[in-house]
């Protein structure tokens, strides 16, 4: 794993909440969403009802970007990741039981889960350097 890769994946361990965006027939939304990350995939396991607008988009376009941001004053400090991916339904059991690991009160509600396979990483790290940006891309194959 990048040392790159590393940084991010440390920065999204101290984290719970992801903000996404969707696009579709020509509309914009956005929401918040609890998510359980998978190291070994770049993939982010998220749940939710199939009659929110969010996924109702994704059954048109499944492409997502999203953020993660450490809410702080401090210029020195700021710390924030955007995304972007693909958003589909889950159908793998390891990752599920990552999500009710991470949030075992959901499963009483049985939700549907879906995963978002990260193509793009960009995380701001002011700790690191005023605007330093670190940069992972999936490698195409």
């Amino acid at each position: 794993m990048s040392q790159e890769l590393q940084k991010i994946e440390n920065f999204i361990a101290h984290h719970h909440v992801l903000s996404l965006a969707t696009y579709s027939d020509g509309r914009l939304s956005a929401c918040n969403l609890f998510y359980a990350y998978d190291n070994q995939t770049q993939t982010f396991v998220v749940a939710s009802s199939e009659d929110t607008t969010h996924i109702q988009d994704i059954t048109i376009n499944t492409q997502v970007a999203g953020t993660i941001v450490l809410e702080t004053d401090e210029v020195g400090k700021i710390q924030g990741l955007q995304f972007r991916g693909e958003f589909v339904k889950l159908n793998d059991k390891a990752l599920a039981k990552l999500y009710f690991t991470r949030f075992p009160y959901a499963l009483a509600m049985l939700p549907t889960l879906w995963k978002i396979q990260i193509s793009f990483f960009k995380l701001t790290d002011n700790r690191l350097g005023f605007g330093k940006k670190i940069v992972w891309q999936r490698e195409v194959m």
